[in-house]
């Protein structure tokens, strides 16, 4: 048994018999980690979260929490704290009730209710809403009531659904730097899953992304940002240019890749063979224009098709290597204003470092 605090061993999920919603997982979490499950609709993590707070049975394999296997052990007894995407507050009970609620469960003690509730309150910045009812409070206000409530019981592990997701995008800003303060300051253990890539970059000690039942990578924000493994992660995390060639020759750690008629240098990763068919993965920051482009490995002509004005940066659409799409980000300035123009042909470049070739099997886009 390894010392992880929540472990996954060859666990599967099906409901029908036929369709494995949840393949073969192997997942370990660590104590204190704050390890973020992501991935589009359908893709196993919600699963993957309720089998671990007991909601859902998995139909094969085995879960462990602290070295103890937990499959047949029922919700309550798991000692996990959660945090829904609805809140699921209870609307007759004020904050103060929601919050004891799972400590009047376990028959604790009225003083200690009385204290440990308290001191949730004060955690979350609600003190002086206790005696109000949900409905009288905001999205931002009920959400923090349901992190408090998780947390009273002092829980091995916490676990939260989309609990953001029905926020405005000013309170999500917020209670995502909250999260990440209490989970800083308490040290606790929280399994979070979402669909949203920006709060699992800027939450997340590691990232889980998952894709068809399965970890396609597993990885700080940093690498799964930096090094995807595969096409799916580099599309998922971020915005990426995708250009499609073929493998013409691989030297060292680089491999050179026709695109379209042009010679592009690119880090190989998953590619072997000289005639395999590769995505290019560019991210649009990366991509240099005017005297720096020519100082790079890989200089190329595009054609402007579009200005976007974004405020802190100018969005580039433009046509090279085959594609009309391929996206350049530059900072904000008067001196890039005034000298860009639609249609015009301007040269741009980037290092090989901050190219990926990942295998793909037939060039399609994806």
């Amino acid at each position: 048994m390894s010392n992880s605090f929540v472990k996954f061993d060859g666990v599967q999920k099906t409901y029908d018999g036929e369709h494995l919603v949840v393949r073969d997982l192997n997942l370990e979490v660590k104590r204190g980690e704050f390890l973020t499950l992501l991935g589009p609709s359908g893709s196993g993590k919600t699963t993957t979260l309720m089998m671990l707070a007991g909601f859902e049975t998995a139909t094969h394999g085995e879960i462990y929490l602290d070295g103890k296997p937990i499959n047949r052990l029922a919700p309550e007894h798991r000692e996990i704290g959660m945090v829904f995407q609805s809140y699921a507050l209870f609307p007759h009970m004020t904050v103060e009730e929601n919050i004891a609620f799972p400590l009047t469960a376990r028959r604790v003690s009225r003083t200690e209710i009385r204290d440990r509730v308290a001191r949730a309150l004060d955690m979350v910045g609600l003190s002086r809403f206790a005696q109000r009812r949900p409905a009288q409070m905001s999205g931002g206000q009920q959400q923090r009531v349901a992190v408090a409530r998780a947390l009273v019981f002092e829980p091995k592990l916490v676990l939260m659904d989309e609990p953001l997701s029905a926020l405005d995008k000013q309170l999500r800003e917020q209670m995502k730097f909250e999260i990440k303060r209490l989970h800083d300051e308490l040290g606790i253990t929280i399994v979070y899953v979402t669909h949203d890539q920006s709060e699992a970059l800027t939450m997340s000690d590691r990232v889980a992304v998952f894709n068809d039942g399965r970890i396609a990578q597993l990885d700080t924000p940093a690498g799964l940002y930096e090094r995807p493994a595969d096409p799916f992660v580099a599309h998922f995390i971020g915005e990426n240019n995708r250009l499609y060639g073929e493998i013409v020759s691989l030297e060292d750690s680089h491999c050179t890749v026709n695109c379209n008629g042009t010679l592009i240098r690119a880090l190989p990763v998953g590619v072997r063979n000289v005639g395999e068919k590769t995505m290019l993965s560019l991210r649009p920051e990366r991509v240099s224009l005017g005297l720096p482009a020519d100082r790079q490995e890989n200089t190329v002509n595009v054609q402007i098709r579009q200005l976007i004005y974004l405020g802190d940066h100018i969005r580039l659409r433009a046509s090279t290597c085959g594609t009309d799409d391929f996206i350049i980000k530059i900072p904000n300035s008067a001196t890039w204003q005034s000298a860009l123009k639609e249609e015009q042909v301007i040269s741009i470049g980037w290092r090989a470092e901050d190219c990926r070739a990942l295998p793909h099997a037939d060039g399609a886009a994806i």
